[in-house]
């Protein structure tokens, strides 16, 4: 599964002639991640694909760090790359090896691929952490491939800590994925990662069952699935936000819709005794989508509501908040265009709204709150409660 953060992939020109080094345009380079749920999802794979296939067009492409774990397919994907040789350490009689980023950088590659992105180095290094090598290597202009594991992003390792009961100590900073010109979700099934680990296609057989009764545990691997999945949406989410509000901000070009990857749930109250099951059905709802709720009240500015009308108000704000919803209230003398204010800015997919007659008046002018939001919210769902008799 893919996930892509705009519209077009990395390009490259294809009339640069491989395995030379060449003046590149000031410019800082692409990053791609492939993220995975755990090991052996085969991201490592997956970007040793795409990079054999991009040699294929004439892309200089080279292999910075890579990690096979032993692994006969992963091993064979890379044949036929350009291997960085690693820079050598000795640590008394050690010989430890890590990438060589000043090598990549002098070599001046279009594309550079960089196994486990997490990775922490030894300390005699003056970069300590390999996600820095690439910042610096992204900085000279090169263009990254990179994999990662989601436990590792620096917000979630504590939530994979609390699924797994493994502690995660090598994280990168959430920066990376904001960033990263694209995001690849490498995504199989429990099931077949289950087969792999037991075919011994992930780890050797000695460690097998006690990774079985760990991490690799089938509730484990479905939690992190859908983790891994929702991060990567989130992400796309956030960018796109970004994208249009700079759009509309340097009015370079009209605003478009923008892609609601996450539901979201906002039910419209008023002092109406039906407001509470409104909230209820909300939440109901918010909770079978996995959406974020908020319910919002809006009174008309010349009006002031009388002390009941302000307690059952604050009733329906703890409500609210007991569902772990978000409550707004508002002033507009223009109740549809605040409901419809509201809705765009939190970029509502659903309003759920109670149904009640629509006075003469109304339909003077311009309908009923029901039709008025239909005219104004067309790419947002209404849900209509009916009234109790």
């Amino acid at each position: 599964m893919t996930f892509v953060t705009q519209n077009s992939r990395i390009m490259y020109d294809s009339s640069i002639v491989p395995n030379s080094t060449y003046i590149r345009p000031a410019r800082c380079g692409k990053h791609k991640i492939f993220i995975g749920m755990a090991p052996g999802v085969g991201k490592t794979y997956k970007m040793l694909d795409e990079a054999q296939r991009l040699k294929q067009d004439g892309i200089d492409v080279v292999i910075g760090w890579l990690e096979t774990h032993g692994r006969e397919e992963t091993a064979a994907k890379a044949l036929g790359l350009e291997v960085i040789p690693p820079k050598t350490i000795e640590q008394g009689e050690l010989i430890l090896t890590e990438m060589d980023t000043d090598a990549i950088i002098t070599r001046q590659p279009q594309l550079v691929l960089v196994d486990q992105l997490a990775h922490t180095h030894f300390p005699e290094l003056e970069q300590n952490r390999r996600y820095q090598d690439v910042e610096a290597i992204l900085a000279a202009g090169i263009d990254v491939y990179s994999t990662v594991n989601i436990q590792h992003i620096e917000s979630l390792s504590k939530l994979v800590t609390q699924i797994t009961g493994v502690v995660v100590k090598e994280c990168i900073p959430d920066r990376l994925l904001e960033m990263a010109e694209e995001l690849v979700v490498v995504d199989v099934t429990p099931e077949t990662l289950e087969e792999r680990l037991l075919d011994g296609k992930i780890y050797p057989q000695e460690k097998i069952e006690q990774e079985l009764q760990n991490f690799f545990q089938h509730r484990n691997l479905v939690a992190l699935r859908e983790l891994a999945l929702r991060e990567v949406a989130d992400n796309i989410e956030k960018k796109e936000i970004r994208e249009a509000s700079q759009l509309n901000c340097n009015r370079k070009a009209p605003t478009g819709k923008v892609c609601n990857i996450h539901e979201r749930i906002l039910v419209c109250i008023s002092t109406q005794p039906q407001s509470l099951r409104l909230i209820r059905r909300g939440a109901m709802l918010a909770d079978y989508m996995k959406a974020s709720l908020y319910v919002l009240f809006i009174n008309n500015p010349d009006r002031c509501l009388t002390k009941e009308e302000t307690r059952y108000i604050e009733i329906c704000k703890q409500l609210c908040l007991e569902f772990k919803g978000e409550f707004l209230q508002s002033s507009d003398y223009n109740i549809p265009e605040g409901i419809a204010k509201v809705a765009k800015s939190y970029r509502i997919t659903q309003v759920v709204l109670g149904q009640s007659p629509p006075a003469r008046w109304q339909f003077m002018l311009g309908g009923s709150l029901i039709n008025q939001l239909m005219r104004s919210l067309t790419h947002i769902d209404l849900h209509i409660i009916s009234s109790e008799k």
